[in-house]
């Protein structure tokens, strides 16, 4: 009896230490999941922050690349610009170098010294006078003269209406000129003025040209000098008379003008000497019906001396007439 009161209190304390063991043991496996799982958890966390770590370590160094690289480029660039720079300052260097010696060749070589002087399209300024004019002179280097002052020195004369002065390499200039033409003469004193249709007074001259003489002007006598010209006035009258000189050539007139008196606008006058014949033209209306006129009747009284009147209105009934000198 005393033996089963004692064995039944000790298997039941095995029991219960045994079961006290399975807790431990569950307990144990229990912590090691859980230390596990939160070591993984760590060592993804850590995994996490090292990745974003070296992602923008990467991203540095990435963008510390590209401004080497782009600090590499703007320094080739610089020193290709300093090179083109210096490319350049050689070339001009040498162009400059090349050009200051040939003009030393040229100022200096008696090569380039003037052998002639050639004078084109001139037919009343001797080329003497014009070569004069324009002080060039023989042994003269090419190159040592300014063309328009040339061109200015040969221009004071009054028939030199346009002047270019050439080079011809490597010793001869030329010089071309176009002078003004002598269209008509202007009594002077005990002389004539030649003047152009222009109004220019080209030269004084004791002869008569075959050409048309002016008379009534009213430019001062003082003011009569070759180079200057006539005054607005006359100008403007001129114009008139030429006009008329174009109507007259227009219609074939055979008859030469003698003179032309200007003194008023409104009363122009012709003498024909050929056909002993004043005519009265009045103003410079129909110019070329008053010239119409003049023809047939210098036709119908040929060599009759008189007077021949258009100096009438031609649109308002005026009929012209020959009044023959008694």
């Amino acid at each position: 009896m005393n033996n089963l009161y004692y064995n039944e209190p000790l298997e039941k304390r095995q029991k219960e230490e045994l079961k006290d063991q399975k807790k431990k043991v569950k307990d144990r496996e229990k912590r090691i999941k859980e230390n596990k799982k939160n070591s993984e958890l760590n060592s993804q966390e850590f995994d996490f922050e090292t990745e974003t770590v070296i992602g923008m370590t990467n991203k540095n160094n990435q963008r510390k690349r590209q401004m080497l690289q782009k600090k590499l480029e703007q320094q080739e660039k610089l020193k290709q610009k300093r090179k083109k720079r210096i490319k350049r300052i050689i070339k001009w260097a040498t162009i400059l170098g090349l050009l200051a010696g040939g003009i030393a060749f040229a100022l200096l070589s008696p090569i380039f010294n003037i052998q002639e002087v050639q004078v084109v399209g001139n037919t009343i300024v001797p080329a003497d006078t014009i070569v004069s004019l324009s002080q060039l002179s023989k042994d003269q280097n090419i190159f040592k003269f300014i063309n328009l002052q040339i061109e200015k020195k040969i221009k004071e004369n009054p028939y030199i209406d346009k002047v270019k002065v050439k080079r011809a390499l490597p010793n001869t200039v030329q010089i071309q000129v176009q002078e003004r033409e002598r269209n008509f003469n202007i009594q002077f004193l005990n002389g004539y003025a030649y003047i152009n249709n222009q109004g220019y007074i080209l030269e004084i001259s004791d002869n008569k040209l075959e050409l048309p003489i002016i008379q009534g002007i009213t430019t001062p006598e003082e003011e009569i000098k070759p180079g200057n010209r006539l005054k607005t006035e006359d100008l403007e009258k001129l114009e008139t008379v030429i006009q008329l000189m174009i109507a007259w050539k227009n219609n074939n007139m055979e008859q030469s003008i003698d003179s032309i008196d200007i003194t008023n606008k409104n009363e122009y006058s012709i003498r024909i000497e050929e056909e002993k014949k004043t005519v009265y033209l009045g103003d410079k209306s129909n110019l070329s019906n008053k010239v119409l006129w003049i023809q047939a009747i210098m036709n119908d009284n040929k060599g009759i001396e008189g007077e021949i009147y258009v100096n009438g209105d031609l649109n308002n009934n005026f009929r012209p007439r020959f009044k023959q000198k008694v």
